[in-house]
């Protein structure tokens, strides 16, 4: 009877997704801007702002008058134009799409038109609107107004706390990050981004902390991810990162079906969730589901060279020793880790790679070549 060998397996660090709405998925758009005088204006800045407080971004005119920006996020925009410092004009409620770039032109000569209509119109209408009205209709009529204006400057604050939050998830300043979302969550409740953003600085602050105070970071970002699922359920990355706090928590069972649920919902980034619940299981010692696990994360993915790598340490754990003492591997072990090398060969865990293979009696490939840096 073979005696099965305990090989102790060391725990797998997991990777976390900053909260995003979409993943993998962008637009574009580009146009021209045509100045009064007819002719293109060079160095006039295009200002992308998403208004579902996702970002904002800018990009300037060429010498023929165009932009072009890419890369963006799917959403809604609203797209201006400024000239010396001053916005000249805007379109505003474009929804942007995959594919094609999307065209948004400005002519300035016809925008000084508007503006000049608009402009008279707006006074003339104002004292339609005023003129005839009893006392009571002249104040709800101004409370309206005001409405509109504490509407459109919580607005801009919105997205200033949360551009805030997001530079300071740049900076690793995770305190300040808490603050800015904190402040955003309470402007408005309804933005899952928020709370997704909110989470993950919490549980970044908690890896600061110890004792109380770490545990008590911890369960703010819980309690975030939640409310974040809660508004948008089918977002995987809030399900990733809900899984890797509850995972710290020692929440194992939880942690494991937010990871299934994940890959369910992104079968096209399935690897890595297949991965993280491999790590998950691995540091519950839980090694048969572990296997099981990381060669999901394989079979969704098959260049994934780190699901190979612990694939083969995880099945390192199920090997036994012969009659002659010899260690005997179960199949797929030594290949795990050749297909780490084959695709990782001068990769941070190489070494360990080689040195598996180098317990099993195997010899490494010599034809892997580095990559150059």
């Amino acid at each position: 009877m073979r005696a099965t060998l305990r090989t102790p397996i060391l725990a797998i660090p997991l990777a976390a997704l900053f909260s995003t709405i979409c993943l993998a998925q962008t637009t574009a758009f580009e146009g021209n801007v045509m100045g009064e005088d007819g002719k293109p204006v060079q160095g006039a800045m295009i200002h992308l702002d998403r208004k579902d407080i996702k970002g904002n971004y800018k990009v300037k005119t060429d010498k023929k008058g165009h932009y072009y920006y890419g890369g963006l996020p799917i959403g809604t925009y609203r797209i201006s134009v400024e000239v010396n410092g001053k916005e000249v004009d805007s379109v505003d409620n474009v929804r942007s799409r995959l594919g094609d770039p999307i065209e948004i032109s400005f002519d300035l000569k016809q925008a000084a038109a508007r503006a000049a209509a608009a402009s008279g119109g707006a006074e003339a209408e104002s004292k339609d609107a005023e003129r005839g009205m009893s006392a009571a209709q002249k104040a709800e009529y101004e409370k309206k107004l005001k409405e509109q204006q504490e509407k459109m400057a919580k607005n801009k604050a919105l997205n200033d706390a949360f551009n805030a939050g997001v530079q300071a998830e740049e900076a690793k300043q995770w305190d300040v990050a808490v603050q800015s979302f904190e402040k955003a969550s309470q402007l408005d409740p309804t933005q899952n981004v928020v709370w997704g953003r909110l989470g993950d600085s919490y549980v970044n602050l908690a890896a600061t902390k110890t004792g109380a105070d770490q545990q008590a970071a911890l369960d703010k970002g819980i309690a975030a991810y939640q409310k974040a699922i809660e508004l948008k359920p089918d977002a995987p990355e809030y399900h990733n990162n809900y899984a890797l706090a509850l995972a710290k928590e020692k929440k194992f069972a939880e942690a494991q079906a937010e990871l299934t649920k994940a890959a369910q919902l992104d079968p096209t980034s399935a690897g890595k969730y297949y991965y993280n619940l491999g790590a998950v299981l691995v540091n519950t010692g839980q090694t048969d589901q572990a296997v099981d696990a990381f060669k999901k994360a394989i079979d969704a993915d098959p260049n994934y060279a780190e699901a190979y790598l612990q694939y083969g340490i995880t099945l390192m754990g199920k090997a036994s020793l012969g009659p002659d003492g010899k260690m005997v591997p179960v199949p797929g072990t030594a290949e795990a880790f050749q297909k780490y090398l084959q695709l990782q060969p001068n990769g941070k865990d190489a070494e360990t790679a080689k040195a598996m293979l180098a317990s099993l009696g195997q010899s490494i490939d010599t034809t892997y070549k580095k990559t150059k840096k």
